[in-house]
C-alpha cells in the first residue's frame, strides 16, 4: 500500500534543492533519497516535513524503504556533467530496479527527467536545438546515451505505472532561498514538444520545481501527459499564473 510522502531523487543538485524548497513551502511531507545528507541546506534538513534517507543508487533495500513511504516519485536524476559519466546505463539501470519496487508498494506515479536528445515523433525542427543535440552527441556520447536510455527504459519497462518523462534543456537559476523565491515568480512552464511555437531552450529551476509540485497536487490535470515525454520550457510571468 502506498504511503503519503513525495519521494525526490536528485535532491541535492541546484534543481533538487529548489524542488525541496517548493515542496516544503507547500507543506508536502517529503523524502529526499540522497547519498550525502550534508548537501541539504540546514534550514531544509531541520524542517519536520522532510525525511532524509541515505542510500546509494543501487541500494535496493534503502530504495524499497523510501518507496514504501511514498505515493509519488519526482526524479531529477541525470548527467550532471557532459564528460564525467563513466557508465551511460547507470540511470536506466536505476529505473529498472525502481519499477518493481513501485509495483510492490503500490506506488503508481512517477515523473522523471530527460532532455530533448531523447527525440519524439511529435517534435518539430528547431535549428538551435538540433545543433545542440549534435554537439552533445559528438562531445559527450555517454551523456547522450544516458538521457536516451532514461526515455527508453520507461517506454519498455514501466508497464502499469503512470509515468511522465519531462524533457528539459537549459535550467538556469540558483537554489538559495532568495533566488528560489524570485525564480518561482518569474514565470511558469510550458509543456509541449520541441519546435511547437512556444517551446524554448531554458526553464528556470524554481519555475520547474513549481510545475512539478503543481503536478503532485493536480493528478487529473496531468493525465494527458501520462506515458509521454513532453518537452518543457519556461514561460514569461505575463503568461503564467502564480500559485
Amino acid at each position: 500500500m502506498a504511503g503519503d510522502k513525495v519521494l525526490v531523487f536528485g535532491a541535492t543538485g541546484p534543481a533538487g534543492i529548489c524542488l525541496l524548497r517548493e515542496l516544503l513551502f507547500r507543506n508536502h511531507p517529503t523524502i529526499a533519497y540522497i547519498r550525502n545528507p550534508s548537501k541539504v541546506p540546514n534550514e531544509l534538513a531541520a524542517n519536520p516535513l522532510l525525511e532524509i534517507v541515505k542510500g546509494e543508487i543501487d541500494d535496493v533495500e534503502a530504495l524499497s524503504f523510501a518507496v514504501a513511504k511514498s505515493f509519488i516519485i519526482l526524479s531529477l536524476l541525470g548527467p550532471s556533467s557532459l564528460t564525467a559519466l563513466p557508465d551511460p546505463s547507470i540511470y536506466s539501470d536505476f529505473y529498472a530496479r525502481l519499477f518493481p519496487l513501485m509495483r510492490q508498494h503500490g506506488v503508481k506515479r512517477i515523473m522523471a527527467m530527460s532532455t530533448p536528445s531523447a527525440g519524439q515523433p511529435e517534435d518539430r525542427f528547431h535549428l538551435l536545438m538540433t545543433l545542440l543535440i549534435l554537439l552533445v552527441r559528438f562531445i559527450a556520447p555517454k551523456a547522450y546515451q544516458a538521457v536516451r536510455g532514461i526515455a527508453n527504459v520507461f517506454k519498455e519497462q514501466a508497464r502499469g505505472l503512470d509515468w511522465i518523462v519531462y524533457r528539459i534543456a537549459g535550467i538556469p537559476g540558483a537554489s538559495d532561498e532568495e533566488a528560489w523565491k524570485k525564480g518561482r515568480e518569474s514565470g511558469g512552464v510550458h509543456a509541449g514538444y520541441v519546435g511547437d511555437g512556444t517551446w524554448s531552450l531554458t526553464t528556470n529551476r524554481s519555475a520547474l520545481a513549481r510545475w512539478l509540485v503543481d503536478a503532485v497536487e493536480d493528478e487529473e490535470g496531468m493525465r494527458d501527459w501520462i506515458g509521454k515525454l513532453p518537452a518543457v520550457c519556461g514561460l514569461s510571468a505575463s503568461k503564467a499564473k502564480i500559485t
